[in-house]
């Protein structure tokens, strides 16, 4: 009969840290922080950008949401929002970004957080 060495060393050292980084990725946890972090961050770049049209006024940038629920964050724009003139930001902000450039909020928005989300996040999770 041969003999078999097992060991438990560190075992529980394993098990503690296994667990520290499963509380992390809940919705409550570091994960979840870090989402709101992220759409906190882009909520207040875009809003940021977009262009006030001195003819509609600031409706369009007024208009932008967040909402996060559990570990998704969405930025859009409010679909009921009116501006001054009586007019939809959700019917011409969609055409307003596709004008690209300068133009394109969301699109710039998603550029900036996919540059910046290591270092958003980094200061959240520690995994």
């Amino acid at each position: 009969m041969s003999e078999i060495g097992l060991s438990i060393t560190g075992l529980q050292e394993a098990q503690a840290d296994n667990a520290k980084r499963i509380a992390a990725l809940k919705p409550t946890g570091e994960l979840g922080q870090a989402i709101k972090d992220l759409t906190i961050t882009g909520h207040r770049y875009a809003v940021q950008i977009t262009h006030v049209w001195k003819y509609l006024g600031g409706g369009l940038r007024a208009s932008h949401r967040m909402e996060v629920k559990g570990t998704t964050g969405r930025i859009y724009i409010d679909p009921s929002a009116v501006n001054p003139r009586g007019q939809k930001p959700v019917v011409y902000g969609y055409y307003e970004n596709r004008r690209g450039g300068d133009h394109a909020f969301y699109d710039r928005t998603e550029e900036f957080l996919n540059k910046d989300a290591e270092k958003i996040v980094a200061k959240r999770i520690d995994v």
